[in-house]
């Protein structure tokens, strides 16, 4: 009993050495807590900022090109590594266009025959 007694006292007594106003440190916190939200919606604003002009910096680099249907083309092999023969060419082909999808994909045939396949416009 007398134990608890001790650690409440040391308690109030703690209390009132600090000598803590419960209004101030209320209005207080709530004022950190209006910085904080503020912080994070500028934070939330230049994350956007930084989106969109990174966005319009990609989409202004891509290249459009119009294939129709007949067009002879060569096809880029990206996955030929620098040291797996370094002098062969990266570029496959020619092939012929037979087919046109509305979201840049293609489909193109070998000109000695085969199957058609899709690979991407870009």
């Amino acid at each position: 009993m007398s134990l608890t007694f001790e650690i409440e006292h040391r308690a109030e007594w703690a209390i009132k050495q600090v000598n803590m106003n419960m209004d101030e440190a209320g209005k207080a916190r709530k004022f950190d807590l209006s910085v904080l939200d503020e912080l994070r919606r500028d934070a939330y604003e230049s994350s956007k900022i930084y989106k969109e002009k990174t966005k319009a910096f990609h989409d202004k680099q891509i290249v459009r090109r119009m294939f129709e249907v007949g067009h002879s083309v060569w096809l880029f092999n990206s996955r030929l590594k620098l040291f797996a023969g370094k002098l062969r060419s990266k570029w496959n082909g020619p092939y012929v266009v037979t087919k046109v999808t509305p979201y840049g994909a293609i489909e193109i045939k070998d000109l000695k025959g085969g199957e058609p396949f899709l690979v991407n416009g870009q």
